[in-house]
């Protein structure tokens, strides 16, 4: 351990995961500071708070600042999107840096892994590298897919007439219960009314749960890669 110590202060720039961790810490402070003000217009609307003091009326039409409500909200989805393309990027990023600084050309060599998606690509050729099946690593390679989904489908809108963002169907077929579900759709699908909801398209939220629950095991895996990337590249393997 300290051998390999020393070998990382002879070459400050290997520490890839410190890199990571800085992308990862800005996500979670640009979502919290980027969400503040729409929480607090649905909060005050909600509330009837200036200046969202609802006019009386008796005619029992649609509630009062419905549309700021709504802009509010989705506003929110799409800073949570942008989010999680940033995280999407970052794990593509710490994959392809550590690729460089071990002199390997993972999608040359694994072509058709990596027409599957660049995660399985990388998953695949770290993994003869690092010789193992990843069964001792702690990282959910299932929610890490659903990273890259979730990039992919929030940028390929539907139409133009709706904002609301959806999960393509392919999604739904591998991931029934996708990671990125708004916590009422959540609900329906954990019931048996599930099969109900077979046909209808699924919105793709990301809240600020389920993209901390993303951006950590972006975190552990990279976390768990970077001990042994060291051994590769220092010869110990």
């Amino acid at each position: 351990m300290v051998e390999r110590r020393l070998e990382r202060e002879k070459d400050p720039g290997m520490e890839v995961n410190e890199f990571l961790k800085l992308r990862t810490a800005f996500i979670r402070r640009h979502y919290d500071v980027g969400a503040s003000p729409f929480w607090e217009i649905i909060r005050k609307i909600e509330a009837e708070e200036e200046p969202y003091e609802p006019p009386y009326s008796e005619d029992g039409g649609e509630p009062a600042f419905m549309s700021e409500w709504t802009d509010a909200r989705t506003s929110l989805d799409v800073l949570g999107a942008t989010c999680v393309s940033i995280l999407s990027d970052t794990l593509k990023l710490y994959f392809m840096t550590w690729e460089r600084q071990l002199g390997i050309e993972c999608q040359k060599h694994l072509p058709k892994e990596f027409k599957k998606g660049f995660v399985n690509g990388y998953k695949a050729c770290y993994g003869q590298l690092l010789k193992t099946d990843w069964s001792d690593c702690p990282a959910d390679w299932d929610i890490i897919e659903q990273v890259v989904l979730a990039r992919n489908d929030a940028n390929h809108a539907k139409s133009i007439d709706d904002m609301r963002l959806e999960h393509s169907s392919n999604v739904r077929e591998k991931h029934p219960l996708p990671l990125f579900l708004s916590e009422d759709e959540r609900r329906v699908l954990e019931t048996d009314q599930a099969e109900d909801y077979a046909w209808f398209s699924l919105s793709l939220v990301v809240t600020r749960d389920n993209l901390l629950a993303a951006i950590e095991q972006v975190e552990g895996l990279a976390a768990w890669m970077e001990d042994q990337m060291f051994e590769v590249k220092y010869g110990h393997r």
